[in-house]
């Protein structure tokens, strides 16, 4: 296996509070995804909902996931003016999130 050399992905899973409005939802999405044109480190930056058919998901309904060039990067994104004060704002509107920062690995068989 060949994990990615410095490249690290910062994906968040969000189960937003039981109230807020989809409206209020896509205000949140579009401020999350400015991010990339304030924070030169955030290189990427993706997002959707829950589509599996598993019923796994444990209540989050929405991922976000940003890219980065090394984990020192992610670390001045979360550091960053911009970032925490996207955090402030949206902090408010989840009942519960969950953060992964990974290294994509390549297999080859």
């Amino acid at each position: 296996m060949e994990e990615a050399k410095g490249v690290v992905k910062h994906v968040l899973l969000a189960k937003f509070k039981e109230g807020v409005t989809e409206s209020e939802i896509e205000q949140l999405i579009r401020g999350f995804a400015n991010l990339v044109n304030l924070i030169d480190p955030m290189e990427s930056f993706h997002w959707g909902n829950d589509v599996s058919i598993e019923n796994l998901h444990q209540g989050f309904t929405h991922i976000f996931e940003s890219s980065f060039k090394s984990s020192e990067a992610v670390a001045e994104y979360l550091a960053h003016p911009a970032h925490v004060d996207f955090a402030n704002l949206f902090r408010p509107h989840v009942e519960k999130v969950l953060v992964f920062d990974y290294k994509p690995t390549t297999v080859r068989v």
